[in-house]
């Protein structure tokens, strides 16, 4: 494509370049346009050797620009094998270059393509779930180098546009960490960074009084936070936690999912996941959102 030449940058005036990719029907479209909302300059299906020159776009351009999201994915053909080389050139060249990673489940991906009527990329002469699975092989490696995950197996347009909102809302460099607590018999949240067990607590689903009850309700609350272990567990993971996030920094990686999980997400890791979040805030650093995913389904 020609030569490119390579700008060196102060930290904080670094051009932001994120990389959205991903599997057909995660939510690629979706996810572009609500980066666009927020103000990106948003490219879409952009053969991956076109991303060398987007440092000409940092420097030429007559606008403030700082901020470019480029959507990439297998419609580029052979192309798209040589992604991640030219992600590695391009973050030499001091631009802050992130990858965003969409991903589903194989029922999700097969509905979603069922309801448009149109065939997966991949398939070929095949099922679409043929071309999923041909597709997630294909993308496994850069599934790994990924430095946000989202997972949009159970999510609406209207859901996924709101997580963006909170991940690239604006300019800052504050890191956003997302507190999300689950049930382990529904399933590991695919999109986190970090697990967390509280399965090690007695469970309040044995007390009559507590059972119907929530997490979030003060006396469960109460009940969790108050069993052994607990204290000294909060403060040895808070720990691991900022430091954690601290390597994250260095590696310019500025949002992390850490899941807390217990058996049906309805008591103990609900409560855990608020407690730590609230111990969190108190850093100016961490801007701390909490979600639960399975909370209401038992």
């Amino acid at each position: 494509m020609g030569d490119w030449m390579v700008v060196l940058m102060e930290p904080e005036n670094r051009p932001e370049l994120l990389v959205v990719t991903g599997m057909s029907g995660a939510g690629r479209s979706t996810v572009g346009n609500a980066l666009e909302d927020q103000g990106w300059y948003v490219i879409d299906n952009l053969p991956p050797q076109l991303l060398l020159p987007i440092n000409d776009l940092f420097t030429m351009s007559k606008q403030s620009l700082s901020r470019v999201a480029v959507v990439i994915d297998v419609r580029g053909g052979e192309f798209f094998a040589d992604l991640q080389s030219h992600i590695q050139q391009l973050r030499a060249s001091e631009i802050d270059v992130r990858i965003l990673f969409l991903e589903a489940n194989n029922q999700a991906l097969v509905k979603r393509f069922e309801s448009v009527r149109r065939p997966h990329p991949l398939q070929g002469d095949g099922r679409v779930l043929d071309g999923i699975e041909a597709e997630r092989q294909q993308l496994l490696s850069l599934r790994e180098a990924a430095d946000i995950v989202f997972d949009t197996s159970d999510s609406n347009v209207h859901q996924l546009t709101n997580r963006v909102a909170e991940a690239f809302v604006g300019q800052s460099k504050v890191f956003k960490l997302n507190l999300m607590s689950f049930g382990f018999k529904y399933g590991l949240p695919a999109d986190s960074d970090m697990v967390a067990d509280a399965r090690f607590i007695a469970n309040p689903h044995w007390k009559e009084a507590l059972r119907k009850k929530t997490g979030a309700d003060k006396p469960v609350s109460d009940y969790v936070l108050s069993q052994p272990g607990v204290d000294d567990f909060l403060e040895s993971y808070v720990t691991t936690i900022r430091t954690v996030l601290k390597g994250y920094r260095r590696e310019n990686k500025r949002f992390a999912t850490i899941a807390i999980g217990c058996t049906g997400g309805k008591h103990r890791s609900v409560a855990l996941t608020n407690r730590m979040a609230e111990l969190l805030i108190e850093d100016s650093e961490i801007q701390v959102a909490v979600s639960h995913r399975d909370l209401g389904r038992e």
